[in-house]
């Protein structure tokens, strides 16, 4: 039971790694340094209901339940700061999958369905930075571990930092994916984190 939550966090790197390139492959004249992840499941595009359960759904919920995995190790004693960073954790998973069932409308960037994934995008990881930074704080006060801590204060500035890039600096297609990749190697530390505490928690009985 201990390694579920890093089973389940390579498995979401995974297969959001292999849809993306895959189904990437398959639609023609699709770029992956020019065109966002999110056309591979717009509406009316070939495979697009698979890319949106392999490339967002199932991760996002993979890492959903690392997060609740994570909630639970640090449990009620823990810091209060690392709980609320936990369901925060969780709300950014829960969105992440939430971008493959609010597909983007290939025919109108503008249209409510387009914002939804627009919004579900940016509720990901405006919710992410504060809950890897506040993760960072609560498990160094209550002596957490060396590894996430540090991966905590680095991935919330990664991620901040790219969702934020001005265009011309970079291709939003680029960061988008560098984004993307910082989320899904943190969960794989907070996993490891989890399944660590878990060992701890068996030995102190």
């Amino acid at each position: 039971m201990k390694h579920l939550p890093q089973l389940a966090a390579i498995a979401a790197a995974v297969l959001f790694t292999v849809a993306v390139a895959g189904f990437g492959a398959a639609l023609e004249g699709y770029l992956q340094s020019t065109h966002p992840v999110g056309l591979l499941g717009a509406r009316g595009l070939p495979h697009a209901l698979a890319f949106n359960a392999l490339g967002f759904v199932l991760p996002g919920g993979l890492a959903a339940f690392v997060a609740w995995r994570l909630r639970a190790a640090i449990g009620d004693g823990g810091p209060w700061i690392a709980r609320i960073g936990a369901w925060l954790a969780l709300l950014s998973a829960l969105a992440f999958a939430a971008q493959g069932l609010l597909p983007l409308d290939p025919g109108d960037l503008e249209s409510d369905t387009s914002r939804a994934h627009a919004t579900a995008w940016t509720l990901w990881w405006v919710a992410f930075v504060p809950a890897a930074a506040m993760l960072a704080a609560g498990l160094r006060q209550g002596g957490g571990s060396q590894v996430l801590v540090p991966a905590s204060v680095i991935a919330a500035i990664v991620v901040a930092v790219l969702a934020m890039l001005p265009l011309e600096l970079l291709a939003p297609a680029v960061t988008q994916r560098m984004v993307f990749a910082a989320w899904l190697m943190w969960w794989g530390v907070a996993a490891w984190w989890v399944g660590t505490a878990a060992v701890v928690a068996a030995g102190s009985r």
